[in-house]
């Protein structure tokens, strides 16, 4: 099943072209924490990355991304970010999921709040 998703799909993580393209031509560089991989040519002049699952870039962490678009010429593999105490971990974005961020007084939200600091306007 997981070969005929390769063939028909691009959204699931690699396509078959993609996978024969990467072994013929890539070389591994390093896997993230989401088990994402990452490749760059021999040269060293393409670099790309094979999801692991749904295809979504903000999968990718900070350190990744810097190494994908050349801003760090070294991979987060040989080279770690120094990260300060008071980061946050990396989070994809969860817009359109169930785990988004809902306000208070979104429609979205389980329990709306009532909210006191409104009030309706009523012709007269």
């Amino acid at each position: 099943m997981k070969t005929l998703l390769q063939i028909l799909t691009w959204w699931n993580g690699q396509t078959l072209n993609t996978r024969i393209w990467s072994a013929r031509n890539g070389k591994k560089v390093g896997e993230d924490e989401q088990g994402n991989i990452f490749y760059q040519t021999k040269d060293g002049k393409r670099r790309w990355v094979i999801y692991n699952g749904e295809s979504q870039a903000s999968r990718v962490s900070p350190d990744w991304h810097g190494w994908l678009h050349h801003t760090f010429a070294e991979p987060p593999t040989e080279r770690p970010m120094i990260h300060k105490t008071w980061e946050k971990p990396h989070e994809e974005n969860l817009t359109g999921t169930p785990a988004a961020y809902a306000p208070a007084g979104s429609l979205r939200r389980v329990m709306p709040v009532e909210r006191h600091d409104y009030e309706a306007w009523q012709p007269e």
